[in-house]
């Protein structure tokens, strides 16, 4: 698994290659020209992505649903695009010809990497007239023998636990720590880092990795401040840095071959 940025990853499994929530624009907005510009390139090159068989997409806002690069994906790879309910029209505008949409705690039923679409707590909307009318989610996945959850966008909610009671065990879990500030506004749809260290304990993952900061400049908080942000709530809350890190852009986390006792070793995390 690599960090790109934002809140995509790749995730290289056996049964295929996985994308999540991917954004190559300079833009997360209109015509890859309005809205926040990139602070930080993508950690992997596009022309040097290996085949890409899965898309993983948790909704419709512009910093995770990049219509530009679905194309260039979908001209290039051809994928599978898994995303919540009422989405698909807009991913085929795109040129994707494969798409399933899930309700929450549906499972799909096309790919080769078993996927179950779970709650999140935030809204969609691409536009000023077309709030809530498609669904939003996170994504718990079995590859390799792991159960890897993506959170994609949410605020800090008691549905963290109902993961746990359905899919647990977790063994990697990918929250969101930035875009937060002010939180009178941003609490009902970006968990902080401290919500986050809350998330972490309440799936009981055996690890967890930072998203959804550094790559662009949405809100308020200074670009820095996440990562500063997350290691004060995990002294506060007495979690290990080993349990919740933050990887470096283009850093990679793997399951070392035959050695079941050690499930990630991240190399050159920050």
């Amino acid at each position: 698994m690599t960090f790109v940025g934002h809140a995509t990853f790749l995730i290289q499994t056996a049964a295929g290659n996985i994308l999540t929530d991917p954004i190559y624009s300079t833009h997360a907005g209109p015509w890859n020209r309005l809205g926040p510009r990139r602070v930080r390139p993508a950690a992997i090159a596009f022309d040097a992505l290996p085949p890409i068989s899965i898309v993983l997409l948790s909704h419709n806002h512009y910093d995770h649903c990049d219509l530009t690069t679905l194309g260039r994906l979908a001209a290039r790879f051809d994928p599978l695009v898994i995303t919540p309910l009422g989405n698909g029209r807009l991913v085929r505008t795109a040129g994707i010809r494969r798409i399933e949409e899930l309700d929450w705690w549906q499972s799909t039923r096309s790919s080769d990497v078993p996927v179950t679409l779970t709650p999140a707590h935030h809204f969609s909307a691409r536009g000023p007239f077309d709030r809530n009318r498609a669904l939003w989610g996170g994504f718990m996945l079995t590859a390799d023998h792991m159960s890897i959850y993506f959170a994609g966008d949410t605020a800090y909610a008691p549905f963290f636990h109902d993961i746990r009671q359905r899919l647990a065990p977790i063994d990697l879990a990918l929250l969101p720590i930035g875009a937060y500030e002010p939180r009178w506004f941003m609490q009902s749809v970006h968990m902080n880092p401290a919500e986050a260290v809350q998330a972490h304990l309440d799936l009981g993952a055996t690890e967890s990795i930072a998203m959804h900061f550094g790559t662009f400049q949405l809100t308020a908080e200074g670009i820095d401040e996440p990562a500063r942000a997350l290691e004060e709530a995990r002294r506060a809350n007495d979690v290990p840095a080993s349990a919740f890190r933050i990887v470096g852009f283009g850093e990679s986390t793997w399951v070392p071959a035959g050695d079941e006792s050690r499930p990630f070793l991240l190399a050159n995390s920050v």
